[in-house]
């Protein structure tokens, strides 16, 4: 099926739905081939409507017939939908369509996982279920009937009735079509029960296909801490009688918050320790958290319309991060979120997919799923939180909950509650959610008399379609030390509104070094002119984590921009400054591990282009290789300690204490292996009880050309477990010599275990060689090819997946000619296909014409 014309649709258009629903009745007779649906639905005309046009959408559907109060009607059928006169009063629809699961392949509705039959309605997956007015601020009560002979049925809310062949379900609280969910099939359930701090009680299952039932114990652990720590932190209690969590193989997304029903992707549920690392574990814990925290902030509180999508997935995702802080290591954690933060939301904002948290525009909205929506809306909910103090954070959501509950709301409204609790005027602020773009925050600095000045500039470049931008309220926490390293002035928080802006500190004795920026207290990106020296004395003394570990990445960043662009040797002095932190015991493992890490690739490359340099991926790499190499054989006799003194020999636990230890341990242990061949981590692989140190080995033999061995045997052990193949089609490309990248890519897709039907599959072959920048833009252009040959074929099965992947392109302009040319040939050759979905359409183009 073509899709019809990309249409791009305005926020400045919104219009209130001219028809309300009171209640939602749906009858499932399921089939594989021919499912019917049975919809019964009270309508009432709007009162706050300005035009009374009656549209329900549906896309893919067979209509058998339709009925309005019992009497028959013939819709006007559009390739969107349906329109046909209705009364000026309350009236009943109902209509019996028909569709087939087992034919969708785009995960997006009904569909069937193998043999099981599950949803997606997010964003407009309804559509493709029944008839209805498939927007975020309709509203309804739902009640389900499915009829099945599979042995398990479930749907949203509480079940009212069972019995042979039949199970019906209903969810007293209202809530839009996206939030729906059905599950049937072959399934067995890990159960256990909570009881919410006003006594009650709630039962819980972890649904999954038989054999998986001994990988959800960590999952269940996960869920109650969260249900808990929502009660302690936010007085949020659960509202049903069952929690629902289903493992879905096929699944486009991480989870899905629907309400009561959670459906997961399978690799964001299931864990053991032999499967499983612990970033698997760390990660499970958290996207458990965060559909479930959506219970409030998504589901009694859902987004008037997709403009606002960054209001339920900003705060939820802030929660989440919030939730792991509390139950691991807040500094880690912070570092962590702020990695993934720039080497994924910084792309975005300084490239042609740039667009504002709160897009004004979108042809289609599964392509704004995005880290800006995500993980720049998170870190606007952090900035309000440091702006307006934890106490008044504390009393503006209470606000928002008592003053929202059952809305569909609007940032707007987030910002009017926090207007209301504190006094403030938040219009400025606002223009974080309006304009995209990461702030530039230049800083200089002067010392005379006792008294330091702070001078800032801030400076956002232009995006597609924002050449202006206006200054923004960006809160900068700083602290000052002495020339001996002790804080003279503790973590302040500096409030700047206008584009220039000076803050004086008064009574000092000597000229500061200052700390700016603590624990990142905004997402910009600083510039200040510092010397190698000041970085290297905050690494020993900054008492901020963050800002500790920003200095030493400041060190190797400057010193492999030296090497990329001078030739020099690595720097002398980052070397010492990083072994004096991996000999400081006191310091945390997990930290100490962060602080082994180098800028990314892609990182690298940005920084070059903003001093005005073409990057040139393959030098990068060699740069990068080069500074490893100088970091082994300047701390070969420190190495063997760390890597021995933080051994794990106790059972296995996923907490934060034995990942720390496992992580400083790892990263010891890479850099080992450039030093013996691979003989220890060859010794770890054949002792390794754990995947977390038997894919580290791993990982270590491929990127030093000893793995094939290992690489047979891993796969001989584990080719029956579909989630860790994932891991094995992945690490052989993340670590390779980017000379084979493609090579090892193309034959990985050839293999028999390679199915580009499963999103997780797709994502780990390709995904990975997307990921591996010197590889994917080898100069051949092999990579580019690849890529396109298998997203040409994707797009008709997976729309979804094939637009997201499509961003591996995005950042083609700031590569030489020949690449830009090669790049721009194969987005050509994508929008030339007959019949591209509207999804990869729209990423293309906008990424093609940027």
């Amino acid at each position: 099926m073509k899709d019809a014309a990309p249409q791009t649709i305005y926020l400045k258009d919104y219009t209130p739905p001219s028809y309300l629903v009171d209640s939602v009745h749906l009858t499932f007779r399921l089939s594989p081939e021919h499912t019917r649906v049975l919809s019964r639905i009270a309508f009432r005309p709007n009162p706050d409507a300005a035009t009374k046009d009656f549209f329900l959408h549906g896309e893919e559907l067979r209509l058998h017939s339709a009925r309005i109060d019992g009497a028959e009607v013939s819709p006007q059928m559009t390739l969107e939908g349906l329109t046909c006169e209705v009364p000026d009063a309350p009236f009943i629809w109902e209509s019996d369509v028909e569709i087939s699961p087992i034919a969708n392949t785009a995960l997006e509705g009904l569909y069937i996982s193998n043999g099981m039959y599950s949803t997606q309605c997010e964003a407009q997956g309804f559509r493709k279920i029944t008839y209805y007015p498939d927007r975020p601020d309709v509203m309804s009560v739902f009640t389900v009937r499915i009829e099945s002979d599979l042995p398990v049925l479930l749907s949203n809310g509480n079940p009212v009735a069972q019995g042979d062949g039949f199970a019906e379900w209903h969810d007293p609280w209202p809530k839009p079509a996206y939030l729906f969910a059905l599950v049937a099939g072959e399934l067995i359930n890990h159960p256990d029960r909570f009881t919410t701090k006003s006594g009650k009680d709630v039962e819980l299952n972890i649904w999954v296909r038989p054999g998986d039932e001994d990988k959800c114990a960590f999952g269940m652990e996960a869920l109650k801490k969260s249900m808990k720590w929502d009660e302690d932190v936010y007085g949020r209690e659960y509202d049903l009688d069952i929690f629902n969590i289903v493992a879905v193989d096929d699944f486009n997304m991480g989870a899905m918050e629907n309400k009561g029903l959670n459906i997961f992707n399978s690799s964001c549920v299931l864990a053991s320790p032999q499967t499983s690392t612990d970033a698997n574990f760390e990660r499970i814990e958290a996207i458990i958290a965060h559909e479930y925290f959506h219970n409030w902030t998504g589901n009694r509180i859902t987004c008037r319309d997709w403009f606002q999508l960054c209001l339920k997935e900003g705060l939820t995702v802030y929660r989440d991060s919030q939730f792991t802080s509390d139950m691991r290591s807040a500094p880690v954690k912070r570092i962590e979120d702020v990695i993934a933060l720039r080497g994924r939301q910084f792309r975005e904002d300084n490239g042609p997919l740039a667009h504002p948290v709160r897009p004004d525009s979108f042809v289609e909205i599964n392509n704004f799923y995005t880290a800006t929506v995500y993980e720049k809306g998170a870190e606007l909910i952090g900035m309000l939180k440091t702006l307006v103090g934890d106490d008044s954070y504390a009393k503006a959501l209470d606000l928002y909950f008592d003053r929202h509950d059952g809305d569909a709301a609007t940032i707007e409204d987030w910002l009017k509650v926090f207007e209301d609790a504190t006094g403030r005027d938040l219009s400025q602020f606002k223009r974080w959610y309006e304009q995209a773009g990461t702030p530039r925050l230049s800083v200089s600095d002067s010392f005379e008399d006792g008294s330091y000045v702070l001078h800032f500039k801030q400076d956002t470049p232009a995006t597609p379609g924002q050449d202006q931008k206006d200054p923004r309220v960006i809160p900068i926490a700083v602290g000052l030390l002495n020339p001996n390293g002790d804080e003279v002035v503790p973590t302040t928080v500096l409030e700047m509104t206008e584009a220039e802006q000076s803050f004086r500190f008064d009574g000092l004795a000597a000229k500061p070094v200052p700390s700016i920026l603590r624990d990142f207290s905004a997402p910009v990106i600083l510039q200040r002119d510092s010397t190698n020296e000041e970085r290297a004395f905050l690494l020993a003394h900054d008492t901020d984590p963050f800002n500790k570990w920003e200095a030493g990445r400041a060190l190797a960043r400057n010193g492999l921009i030296a090497m990329i662009r001078d030739g020099a040797a690595p720097d002398a002095g980052y070397l010492n400054a990083l072994q004096a932190v991996l000999r400081d015991d006191g310091l945390d493992p997990a930290f100490r591990a962060l602080a082994m890490g180098l800028p990314g690739q892609d990182d690298l490359a940005q920084t070059l282009v903003d001093l005005g340099d073409v990057p040139d991926p393959m030098a990068i790499w060699q740069a990068v290789e080069t500074l490893k190499q100088a970091m082994a054989q300047h701390m070969q006799d420190l190495l063997p300690r760390i890597y021995a003194q933080y051994q794990v020999d106790s059972p296995y636990r996923p907490d934060a204490d034995q990942a720390g230890a496992r992580a400083l341990a790892n990263a010891a242990l890479a850099l080992i292996s450039r030093m013996d061949g691979g003989a220890q981590a060859q010794a770890q692989y054949d002792r390794a009880d754990n995947m977390t140190q038997q894919l580290a080995a791993l990982a270590c033999l491929i990127a030093d050309g000893k793995g094939n061995k290992a690489v047979q045997a891993f796969y001989d052990q584990w080719k029956t477990d579909r989630l860790v193949i994932d891991k094995w089609f992945s690490l052989q490309i993340a670590y390779c010599d980017p000379d084979q990248a493609a090579d090892i890519a193309r034959a990985l897709t050839d293999h028999a275990d390679f199915t580009m039907k499963n999103p997780n599959r797709f994502r780990a072959t390709l995904g990975a060689l997307a990921g591996h920048p010197a590889g994917f833009h080898h100069a051949s252009g092999a990579g580019y090819a690849l890529l396109t040959d298998w997203l040409l074929k994707l797009d008709p099965v997976n729309p979804q997946t094939t637009a997201r992947m499509c961003s591996a392109f995005e950042t083609w302009k700031r590569y030489d000619a020949d690449r830009q040319a090669m790049i721009l040939a194969q987005l050509d050759r994508i929008l030339a296909q007959p019949g591209l979905s509207r999804d990869t359409t729209e990423m293309v183009t906008r990424i093609r014409n940027a």
